[in-house]
Protein backbone atom coordinates (compact mmCIF):
# COMPACT_ATOMS: atom_id res chain seq x y z
CA UNK A 1 0.00 0.00 0.00
CA UNK A 2 1.46 3.34 -1.04
CA UNK A 3 1.69 5.85 1.85
CA UNK A 4 0.18 9.31 1.54
CA UNK A 5 2.74 11.68 0.08
CA UNK A 6 1.39 14.57 2.17
CA UNK A 7 2.01 12.80 5.49
CA UNK A 8 4.28 14.91 7.73
CA UNK A 9 7.77 13.53 8.35
CA UNK A 10 8.31 11.68 11.61
CA UNK A 11 9.96 13.41 14.55
CA UNK A 12 13.71 13.03 14.48
CA UNK A 13 15.86 12.44 17.58
CA UNK A 14 17.16 16.02 17.19
CA UNK A 15 13.67 17.56 17.09
CA UNK A 16 12.11 15.62 19.96
CA UNK A 17 13.94 17.21 22.97
CA UNK A 18 12.87 20.76 22.11
CA UNK A 19 9.23 19.68 21.80
CA UNK A 20 9.38 17.78 25.09
CA UNK A 21 10.82 20.87 26.79
CA UNK A 22 7.87 22.95 25.53
CA UNK A 23 5.39 20.44 26.95
CA UNK A 24 7.41 20.34 30.17
CA UNK A 25 7.06 24.11 30.51
CA UNK A 26 3.28 23.80 30.34
CA UNK A 27 3.20 21.04 32.93
CA UNK A 28 5.56 22.92 35.24
CA UNK A 29 3.38 26.03 35.14
CA UNK A 30 0.22 24.03 35.81
CA UNK A 31 1.89 22.21 38.70
CA UNK A 32 2.71 25.61 40.25
CA UNK A 33 -0.89 26.75 39.98
CA UNK A 34 -2.59 23.60 41.28
CA UNK A 35 -0.54 21.62 43.78
CA UNK A 36 -0.63 17.83 43.99
CA UNK A 37 -2.22 17.19 40.57
CA UNK A 38 0.79 16.41 38.39
CA UNK A 39 -0.61 13.26 36.79
CA UNK A 40 -3.97 14.94 36.21
CA UNK A 41 -2.21 17.84 34.48
CA UNK A 42 -0.36 15.36 32.26
CA UNK A 43 -3.63 13.73 31.21
CA UNK A 44 -5.34 17.08 30.59
CA UNK A 45 -2.46 18.28 28.41
CA UNK A 46 -2.51 14.95 26.55
CA UNK A 47 -6.19 15.55 25.85
CA UNK A 48 -5.53 19.06 24.59
CA UNK A 49 -2.72 17.88 22.29
CA UNK A 50 -5.13 15.24 20.98
CA UNK A 51 -7.62 18.07 20.23
CA UNK A 52 -10.19 16.31 22.41
CA UNK A 53 -12.82 17.40 24.90
CA UNK A 54 -12.51 16.44 28.55
CA UNK A 55 -15.10 15.67 31.23
CA UNK A 56 -13.86 16.36 34.77
CA UNK A 57 -15.67 14.79 37.71
CA UNK A 58 -14.96 15.89 41.25
CA UNK A 59 -16.32 17.45 44.40
CA UNK A 60 -16.64 21.24 44.65
CA UNK A 61 -13.45 23.08 45.54
CA UNK A 62 -10.90 20.52 44.29
CA UNK A 63 -9.51 22.87 41.64
CA UNK A 64 -11.33 22.02 38.40
CA UNK A 65 -11.92 25.63 37.42
CA UNK A 66 -8.46 26.79 38.55
CA UNK A 67 -6.81 24.08 36.45
CA UNK A 68 -8.73 24.98 33.31
CA UNK A 69 -8.12 28.72 33.74
CA UNK A 70 -4.41 28.06 34.26
CA UNK A 71 -4.34 25.94 31.11
CA UNK A 72 -5.82 28.79 29.08
CA UNK A 73 -3.29 31.24 30.52
CA UNK A 74 -0.29 28.99 29.87
CA UNK A 75 -1.37 28.24 26.30
CA UNK A 76 -2.51 31.85 25.71
CA UNK A 77 -5.93 30.68 24.57
CA UNK A 78 -9.18 32.55 25.02
CA UNK A 79 -11.22 31.17 27.92
CA UNK A 80 -14.94 31.41 28.69
CA UNK A 81 -16.89 29.90 31.57
CA UNK A 82 -20.60 29.04 31.51
CA UNK A 83 -22.35 27.98 34.71
CA UNK A 84 -24.91 25.38 33.65
CA UNK A 85 -28.24 25.67 35.46
CA UNK A 86 -31.72 24.21 34.81
CA UNK A 87 -32.94 27.51 33.31
CA UNK A 88 -29.98 27.90 30.92
CA UNK A 89 -31.12 28.09 27.28
CA UNK A 90 -29.22 27.01 24.13
CA UNK A 91 -29.06 30.65 23.01
CA UNK A 92 -27.20 31.50 26.23
CA UNK A 93 -24.35 29.33 24.94
CA UNK A 94 -24.51 29.53 21.16
CA UNK A 95 -25.73 33.11 20.69
CA UNK A 96 -28.81 34.51 19.04
CA UNK A 97 -30.07 36.81 16.28
CA UNK A 98 -31.21 40.25 17.37
CA UNK A 99 -33.06 42.98 15.49
CA UNK A 100 -30.99 46.14 15.07
CA UNK A 101 -31.66 49.47 13.45
CA UNK A 102 -29.35 50.33 10.56
CA UNK A 103 -27.80 53.71 9.82
CA UNK A 104 -30.43 54.33 7.15
CA UNK A 105 -33.30 53.87 9.56
CA UNK A 106 -34.12 50.30 8.52
CA UNK A 107 -33.89 47.14 10.56
CA UNK A 108 -31.89 43.96 10.09
CA UNK A 109 -31.20 40.74 11.93
CA UNK A 110 -27.64 40.45 13.20
CA UNK A 111 -25.97 37.59 15.00
CA UNK A 112 -24.79 38.09 18.56
CA UNK A 113 -22.28 35.35 19.29
CA UNK A 114 -22.41 33.42 22.55
CA UNK A 115 -19.60 32.32 24.87
CA UNK A 116 -19.04 29.16 22.84
CA UNK A 117 -17.05 31.23 20.34
CA UNK A 118 -13.81 30.82 22.27
CA UNK A 119 -10.85 28.47 22.42
CA UNK A 120 -11.58 26.83 25.78
CA UNK A 121 -15.16 26.61 27.03
CA UNK A 122 -15.61 25.57 30.65
CA UNK A 123 -19.06 24.00 30.92
CA UNK A 124 -19.35 24.08 34.70
CA UNK A 125 -21.69 21.44 36.19
CA UNK A 126 -22.89 20.44 32.74
CA UNK A 127 -25.32 17.85 34.12
CA UNK A 128 -27.43 20.56 35.76
CA UNK A 129 -28.70 21.90 32.43
CA UNK A 130 -31.69 20.43 30.61
CA UNK A 131 -31.15 17.88 27.81
CA UNK A 132 -32.17 20.55 25.28
CA UNK A 133 -29.33 22.82 26.42
CA UNK A 134 -26.84 19.95 26.69
CA UNK A 135 -27.60 18.96 23.10
CA UNK A 136 -26.67 22.45 21.93
CA UNK A 137 -23.03 21.39 22.35
CA UNK A 138 -23.27 18.27 20.17
CA UNK A 139 -22.50 19.91 16.83
CA UNK A 140 -19.85 22.17 18.35
CA UNK A 141 -18.02 19.24 19.95
CA UNK A 142 -18.00 17.11 16.81
CA UNK A 143 -17.94 19.54 13.89
CA UNK A 144 -16.34 22.58 15.58
CA UNK A 145 -19.17 24.71 14.20
CA UNK A 146 -22.52 26.22 15.17
CA UNK A 147 -25.58 26.23 12.91
CA UNK A 148 -28.39 28.69 13.58
CA UNK A 149 -31.22 29.65 11.18
CA UNK A 150 -29.51 27.70 8.41
CA UNK A 151 -26.19 29.53 8.74
CA UNK A 152 -23.11 27.58 9.85
CA UNK A 153 -20.35 29.46 11.64
CA UNK A 154 -17.00 27.89 12.39
CA UNK A 155 -15.63 28.05 15.92
CA UNK A 156 -12.12 29.34 16.68
CA UNK A 157 -9.24 26.95 16.14
CA UNK A 158 -8.38 25.28 18.43
CA UNK A 159 -11.64 24.67 20.28
CA UNK A 160 -12.10 22.56 23.40
CA UNK A 161 -14.96 21.84 25.77
CA UNK A 162 -13.80 21.08 29.31
CA UNK A 163 -16.90 20.17 31.28
CA UNK A 164 -17.23 19.49 34.98
CA UNK A 165 -19.81 17.58 36.94
CA UNK A 166 -20.35 16.89 40.62
CA UNK A 167 -20.59 13.17 41.52
CA UNK A 168 -22.86 13.99 44.48
CA UNK A 169 -25.97 16.16 44.82
CA UNK A 170 -27.60 14.43 41.87
CA UNK A 171 -31.11 15.74 42.62
CA UNK A 172 -32.26 18.02 39.82
CA UNK A 173 -29.52 16.91 37.43
CA UNK A 174 -29.79 15.43 33.95
CA UNK A 175 -27.26 12.66 33.20
CA UNK A 176 -25.46 13.20 29.92
CA UNK A 177 -26.75 10.92 27.14
CA UNK A 178 -24.42 8.30 25.71
CA UNK A 179 -24.10 10.17 22.40
CA UNK A 180 -22.73 13.20 24.21
CA UNK A 181 -20.49 11.23 26.56
CA UNK A 182 -18.94 9.57 23.52
CA UNK A 183 -17.79 12.95 22.27
CA UNK A 184 -15.54 13.44 25.29
CA UNK A 185 -12.04 12.10 24.72
CA UNK A 186 -11.42 11.60 28.46
CA UNK A 187 -13.42 11.36 31.63
CA UNK A 188 -11.09 12.21 34.52
CA UNK A 189 -11.88 12.03 38.24
CA UNK A 190 -10.29 14.46 40.69
CA UNK A 191 -9.98 12.63 43.98
CA UNK A 192 -9.21 13.82 47.48
CA UNK A 193 -6.33 16.15 48.27
CA UNK A 194 -3.52 14.76 50.46
CA UNK A 195 -2.77 16.39 53.82
CA UNK A 196 0.70 17.58 52.77
CA UNK A 197 -0.79 19.27 49.70
CA UNK A 198 -3.37 21.05 51.86
CA UNK A 199 -0.57 22.18 54.15
CA UNK A 200 1.33 23.60 51.16
CA UNK A 201 -1.76 25.50 50.00
CA UNK A 202 -2.40 26.98 53.44
CA UNK A 203 1.26 27.90 54.01
CA UNK A 204 1.93 29.56 50.66
CA UNK A 205 -1.37 30.99 49.43
CA UNK A 206 -3.49 33.53 51.22
CA UNK A 207 -7.17 32.85 50.64
CA UNK A 208 -6.14 29.97 48.39
CA UNK A 209 -5.41 32.27 45.43
CA UNK A 210 -3.13 30.50 42.92
CA UNK A 211 -0.19 32.28 41.25
CA UNK A 212 -0.48 33.53 37.71
CA UNK A 213 1.59 31.51 35.20
CA UNK A 214 4.69 33.49 34.25
CA UNK A 215 5.98 31.54 31.21
CA UNK A 216 3.11 31.19 28.74
CA UNK A 217 3.74 29.65 25.34
CA UNK A 218 3.80 31.80 22.24
CA UNK A 219 1.47 31.04 19.33
CA UNK A 220 4.40 29.57 17.38
CA UNK A 221 5.37 27.31 20.29
CA UNK A 222 1.81 26.01 20.65
CA UNK A 223 1.66 25.37 16.91
CA UNK A 224 4.93 23.45 17.21
CA UNK A 225 3.38 21.15 19.80
CA UNK A 226 0.39 20.44 17.56
CA UNK A 227 2.68 19.79 14.59
CA UNK A 228 4.71 17.36 16.67
CA UNK A 229 1.54 15.40 17.38
CA UNK A 230 1.09 14.90 13.63
CA UNK A 231 4.61 13.49 13.45
CA UNK A 232 4.21 10.84 16.16
CA UNK A 233 4.60 7.27 14.89
CA UNK A 234 1.98 4.65 15.81
CA UNK A 235 3.37 1.16 15.11
CA UNK A 236 1.05 -1.37 13.50
CA UNK A 237 1.37 -3.71 16.49
CA UNK A 238 0.18 -0.94 18.84
CA UNK A 239 -2.77 0.03 16.64
CA UNK A 240 -3.76 -3.64 16.53
CA UNK A 241 -3.58 -3.75 20.33
CA UNK A 242 -5.90 -0.72 20.55
CA UNK A 243 -8.37 -2.36 18.16
CA UNK A 244 -8.36 -5.60 20.15
CA UNK A 245 -8.84 -3.72 23.42
CA UNK A 246 -11.89 -1.81 22.15
CA UNK A 247 -13.37 -4.89 20.49
CA UNK A 248 -12.90 -6.93 23.68
CA UNK A 249 -15.06 -4.43 25.59
CA UNK A 250 -18.12 -5.85 23.80
CA UNK A 251 -19.78 -8.93 25.30
CA UNK A 252 -19.55 -12.04 23.16
CA UNK A 253 -16.29 -11.09 21.46
CA UNK A 254 -13.50 -13.67 21.35
CA UNK A 255 -11.23 -11.76 23.75
CA UNK A 256 -13.95 -10.39 26.03
CA UNK A 257 -13.32 -11.11 29.71
CA UNK A 258 -15.77 -12.79 32.06
CA UNK A 259 -16.57 -9.39 33.60
CA UNK A 260 -17.34 -7.91 30.20
CA UNK A 261 -19.72 -10.75 29.36
CA UNK A 262 -21.38 -10.53 32.78
CA UNK A 263 -21.66 -6.78 33.31
CA UNK A 264 -21.43 -4.87 30.00
CA UNK A 265 -24.46 -4.22 27.83
CA UNK A 266 -22.66 -2.16 25.18
CA UNK A 267 -18.91 -1.75 24.80
CA UNK A 268 -16.81 1.17 23.61
CA UNK A 269 -17.53 2.74 20.22
CA UNK A 270 -15.18 3.07 17.23
CA UNK A 271 -14.68 6.66 18.36
CA UNK A 272 -13.00 5.20 21.45
CA UNK A 273 -10.38 3.49 19.29
CA UNK A 274 -9.67 6.75 17.45
CA UNK A 275 -9.48 8.62 20.75
CA UNK A 276 -7.15 6.03 22.27
CA UNK A 277 -4.78 6.20 19.30
CA UNK A 278 -4.55 10.01 19.48
CA UNK A 279 -4.26 10.10 23.27
CA UNK A 280 -1.51 7.45 23.15
CA UNK A 281 0.44 9.61 20.71
CA UNK A 282 0.12 12.58 23.06
CA UNK A 283 1.14 10.59 26.13
CA UNK A 284 4.18 9.18 24.32
CA UNK A 285 5.18 12.71 23.32
CA UNK A 286 4.94 13.92 26.92
CA UNK A 287 7.09 10.95 27.96
CA UNK A 288 9.74 11.90 25.38
CA UNK A 289 9.17 9.00 22.99
CA UNK A 290 8.81 9.57 19.22
CA UNK A 291 6.96 6.26 18.82
CA UNK A 292 3.88 5.01 20.69
CA UNK A 293 4.35 1.96 22.90
CA UNK A 294 1.97 -0.43 24.60
CA UNK A 295 2.59 1.37 27.91
CA UNK A 296 1.19 4.60 26.44
CA UNK A 297 -2.04 2.85 25.47
CA UNK A 298 -2.33 1.36 28.94
CA UNK A 299 -1.78 4.80 30.52
CA UNK A 300 -4.75 6.39 28.72
CA UNK A 301 -7.09 3.41 28.25
CA UNK A 302 -9.10 3.90 31.45
CA UNK A 303 -9.69 7.63 30.83
CA UNK A 304 -10.82 6.89 27.26
CA UNK A 305 -13.10 3.94 28.00
CA UNK A 306 -14.56 4.45 31.49
CA UNK A 307 -17.42 6.69 30.30
CA UNK A 308 -18.11 4.70 27.14
CA UNK A 309 -19.03 1.35 28.70
CA UNK A 310 -22.75 0.89 29.32
CA UNK A 311 -23.20 -1.48 32.25
CA UNK A 312 -26.25 -3.55 33.16
CA UNK A 313 -28.21 -3.77 36.40
CA UNK A 314 -26.07 -6.71 37.61
CA UNK A 315 -23.00 -4.45 37.65
CA UNK A 316 -24.81 -1.98 39.89
CA UNK A 317 -26.01 -4.79 42.14
CA UNK A 318 -22.49 -6.27 42.44
CA UNK A 319 -20.93 -2.78 42.72
CA UNK A 320 -18.68 -3.31 39.72
CA UNK A 321 -17.62 -0.11 37.96
CA UNK A 322 -16.22 0.55 34.48
CA UNK A 323 -12.69 1.20 35.78
CA UNK A 324 -12.49 -2.31 37.21
CA UNK A 325 -13.65 -3.76 33.90
CA UNK A 326 -11.04 -1.78 31.95
CA UNK A 327 -8.32 -2.89 34.34
CA UNK A 328 -9.43 -6.48 33.82
CA UNK A 329 -9.19 -6.04 30.05
CA UNK A 330 -5.68 -4.60 30.30
CA UNK A 331 -4.59 -7.49 32.51
CA UNK A 332 -6.10 -10.19 30.29
CA UNK A 333 -5.01 -9.06 26.81
CA UNK A 334 -1.46 -9.97 25.90
CA UNK A 335 0.18 -7.15 23.99
CA UNK A 336 1.53 -9.22 21.11
CA UNK A 337 -1.83 -10.87 20.42
CA UNK A 338 -0.39 -14.38 20.25
CA UNK A 339 -3.29 -15.86 22.26
CA UNK A 340 -0.92 -17.71 24.57
CA UNK A 341 -2.24 -19.55 27.64
CA UNK A 342 -2.57 -17.41 30.74
CA UNK A 343 0.32 -19.17 32.51
CA UNK A 344 2.77 -18.52 29.67
CA UNK A 345 4.76 -15.31 29.97
CA UNK A 346 6.53 -13.42 27.17
CA UNK A 347 10.00 -12.56 28.39
CA UNK A 348 10.83 -8.97 27.53
CA UNK A 349 14.29 -7.58 27.09
CA UNK A 350 14.83 -4.43 29.16
CA UNK A 351 14.28 -1.33 27.06
CA UNK A 352 12.92 -3.29 24.12
CA UNK A 353 9.29 -3.12 22.98
CA UNK A 354 7.50 -6.19 21.69
CA UNK A 355 6.56 -6.17 17.99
Amino acid sequence: MTPHTDSPPLLTPDELPSVVRLAGRVLEQMDRVLLGRSEMHRMVLAGILSRGHILLEGLPGVGKTAMIKALGQVLRLQFQRVQFTPDLMPSDILGTHILRETAGGGREMTFQSGPIFTNILLADEINRASPKTQSALLEAMQERSVTLLGNTRMLPDPFFVLASQNPIELEGTYPLPEAQLDRFLFKLSLGDVAAEVLEGIIATRRRGEPPVPDEPLSADELARLFRAMEQMFLPRAVSRYISRLVAASHPGQAEATADVNAYVTYGASPRAAIAMAEASRAYALLEGRPSVGFEDVQAVAAAVMNHRLILNYKARFDQVGPLAIVRGLLDSLDEAGLNLPADVQIEKVAGEKQP
